[in-house]
């Protein structure tokens, strides 16, 4: 693939040679504590097979989304939105590592005879360290920092703990989602607000939004891009949370700071994203009865009453998509088929959330890659159970369960969350969680006569196959972590074996589904207790992979991991 191509929307960076030489930082904010970049003399840190694999990895799909339907203003907000969505890639690729810009202008410059894909995979992964390798370097030898550039690169946890503990008046700025920390002349330490330390591009962010908010005549869309605009320079998004909440109509838009898997040194701070996207309104009226149904899942869980959450809001819509652009952190490696937002468990209280599914983007997984792994991971007669129906509703359900559970939580007497807890463990904790609850939650739609129980089979096929593509994105990033306990944990119940002959899985289908049940229960005791030391054990003990699991993975290098899809700027 040409440089070209991934400089289109899909990286939304190809103004960042230009800006290049400029620091991320305003003057009000100390660049993070990295090692200087050594000007054209980093060379790859591994081969040309090694960089032509990596690349076969991510196959490139072009997304020609059909729009054909929207009036000229809806078209004319897409693609103010795109814009505004290119300048959250421009903050996030920052937000990765400050010196990304000039690492990028290293390699440029460097006369490698590797150049083209070198800047191809540089923008792929929004940075020189592989995204579905561990974050090993491609080129140069920098460790990309625990806590990517929200914190001094040298900081340890213990530091920032013992500030906050000497300091307890910087306690809220220094856990916020919305600051970076870094050192000041004196030798202590200071949290920034987003709103300053990325205001280069949160200001031209903030007029995008308020244009199209005046362009837009659909009152609901037009109120919450006026306050997302206003949050970008406040750092105050709840209004905005709560009017996106109640956003109607053909396009529905996510952007702004919200997952906090890229700090992954205490999982506070959030990274900047967009999701610009088309409503399907048949398919979103289709699967509009389960979210009246989440109060019943909540009772349903198989768990004491102490840990089942009635606190939420459950008035949770589901929109089903098809996304038109992306940005920031929507863009790099493995691709997002779905989200649920707001994370802020106060709008989560008031009104619940909303689940949006990427059906263009799932549709292409599917196709490109879960069904192909089928015929590697089980045994042939298991392997033909597959239905891309319940890829789908497993992807819906892990959405739904993202609102179920524990999240507002008292511990020692003190009202917290489960986020701030578990920390960096977090995020593995709750995907994982997602997943198998999702999977629990649809065997329960089943005993309701929801979904046909004569297709439970096909789901569990389904379900466990989708274990193995999380698993290859690698144990160090959170999904992946959730696919490994999942499947450690599901072996030791013997929910499945190796075939002797074929050396494939051959699923027990009926302790798979009590070993769901049983694991379910587990890991909502532990968030509910917001047991740190417990979910630590709980992740070394199962978020590992046996032989088996790595020989099943070694054996799919003709299947793409994930996909990169190809947006136009303008529809």
């Amino acid at each position: 693939m040409n440089i070209k191509i991934t400089l289109t929307a899909v990286c939304a960076l190809s103004a960042l040679t230009a800006c290049s030489q400029k620091e991320a930082a305003t003057p009000e904010a100390p660049a993070e504590t990295v090692a200087p970049i050594a000007q054209k003399t980093a060379t790859p840190a591994a081969s040309r097979e090694v960089l032509d694999t990596m690349r076969a990895q991510i196959a490139v799909i072009d997304m020609a989304t059909d729009t054909s339907f929207l009036s000229d203003e809806e078209r004319e907000v897409v693609n103010l939105l795109n814009q505004t969505a290119n300048l959250m890639s421009e903050i996030y690729i920052r937000q990765v590592s400050e010196q990304n810009p000039a690492w990028r202008t290293v390699i440029a410059e460097a006369g490698s005879p590797d150049t083209e894909l070198l800047l191809n995979l540089f923008d792929l992964h929004f940075g020189p360290w592989d995204t579905l390798g561990e974050n090993q370097p491609f080129f140069g030898d920098a460790v990309r920092p625990v806590g990517a550039a929200f914190y001094p690169a040298d900081m340890t946890q213990e530091e920032f703990e013992a500030w906050v503990a000497a300091h307890p008046e910087d306690e809220a700025a220094f856990k916020s989602g919305y600051t970076i920390i870094r050192r000041t002349d004196d030798g202590g330490l200071e949290a920034i607000p987003y709103s300053v330390h990325y205001r280069e591009w949160l200001e031209p962010a903030a007029a995008l939004l308020r244009q199209a908010s005046q362009v837009t005549t659909n009152a609901s869309l037009k109120n919450f891009l006026a306050l997302r605009a206003d949050s970008f320079l406040s750092d105050d998004y709840f209004d905005s949370e709560m009017a996106w909440m109640d956003l109607d109509g053909a396009i529905e838009v996510a952007i702004g700071p919200y997952e906090v898997y890229t700090d992954g040194l205490f999982g506070y701070k959030t990274a900047y994203e967009a999701f610009v996207t088309i409503k399907n309104p048949d398919e979103s009226a289709a699967l509009d009865k389960y979210k009246g149904m989440l109060r019943d899942m909540e009772a349903n869980l198989p768990v004491p009453e102490a840990y089942k959450n009635f606190k939420r809001g459950f008035e949770s819509p589901i929109a089903v998509v098809d996304q038109v652009h992306g940005g920031g952190d929507n863009v790099p490696g493995v691709q997002t088929v779905a989200f649920n937002l707001p994370n802020d468990e106060r709008v989560r209280e008031a009104k619940g959330a909303k689940k949006v599914l990427l059906n263009n983007v799932l549709g292409a997984k599917f196709d490109r890659i879960l069904e192909p792994m089928a015929e590697k991971v089980l045994v042939a007669d298991q392997a033909s159970l597959l239905m891309r129906k319940y890829m789908v509703n497993e992807v819906l359900f892990h959405e739904l369960s993202h609102s179920l559970g524990p999240g507002t939580i008292t511990k020692d007497g003190t009202e917290t969350t489960v986020n701030a807890e578990l920390k960096e463990l977090y995020s593995a904790m709750e995907e994982g969680k997602a997943d198998v609850m999702g999977a629990y939650n649809i065997l329960y739609m089943m005993q309701l006569d929801e979904l046909p129980a004569a297709e439970k089979e096909n789901f569990l096929a389904t379900y466990f196959v989708g274990l193995f593509r999380a698993m290859r994105f690698g144990i160090g990033a959170a999904h992946g972590k959730g696919g490994a306990y999942q499947y450690s944990f599901l072996r030791e119940q013997g929910a499945f074996s190796v075939d002797e002959e074929t050396r494939k899985y051959v699923l027990n289908f009926d302790k798979l589904e009590q070993a769901i049940s049983t694991l379910t229960a587990k890991v909502v005791v532990i968030q509910g207790d917001g047991d740190y030391n417990k979910a630590a054990a709980f992740l070394s003990g199962y978020g590992v992979l046996d032989d088996d699991a790595n020989r099943i993975i070694g054996s799919m290098a003709d299947i793409p991991v994930d996909i990169q899809p190809v947006y136009p700027d303008e529809i």
